[in-house]
């Protein structure tokens, strides 16, 4: 199975800019309760990235920072771990697993395609043994 098959579609994602606060961030996040939200790409040929619970919460409590003060691209993972759409969702599990990574952003000639979510992966297995 392929990773487009299973993949969160882009049309569905929260994308925010680089330059706003963690606080929109979180917002955006609160409202449509999501545990992410894609960072976008600056420039054409810029990299796209992600803002986790994680991520707030490593730079809220272990560094005390102020959801006022920070930008998302101070605590965003950029480039974000990425895979093609036309993977094996088998690979996309293995290399979620060998990196200890929840999300994986799906990207084709540098446009964003959708997410695949480790949640995404569980669900074909749990339809499988019905």
């Amino acid at each position: 199975m392929l990773v487009k098959n299973v993949m969160t579609p882009h049309e569905k994602l929260i994308i925010i800019s680089a330059m706003s606060t963690v606080r929109e961030a979180l917002s955006l996040m609160k409202t449509h309760t999501v545990r992410s939200v894609v960072v976008n790409k600056g420039t054409e040929d810029g990299a796209y990235g992600l803002v986790t619970f994680k991520n707030i919460l490593q730079s809220i409590v272990a560094e005390d920072g102020d959801i006022d003060l920070l930008n998302v691209y101070d605590i965003a993972s950029t480039p974000a771990f990425s895979v093609s759409a036309k993977l094996d969702v088998k690979y996309a599990a293995k290399m979620m697993v060998r990196h200890s990574i929840k999300r994986l952003l799906v990207i084709d000639n540098n446009e964003l395609q959708g997410i695949l979510t480790m949640t995404d992966i569980i669900g074909i297995l749990m339809n499988s043994v019905e």
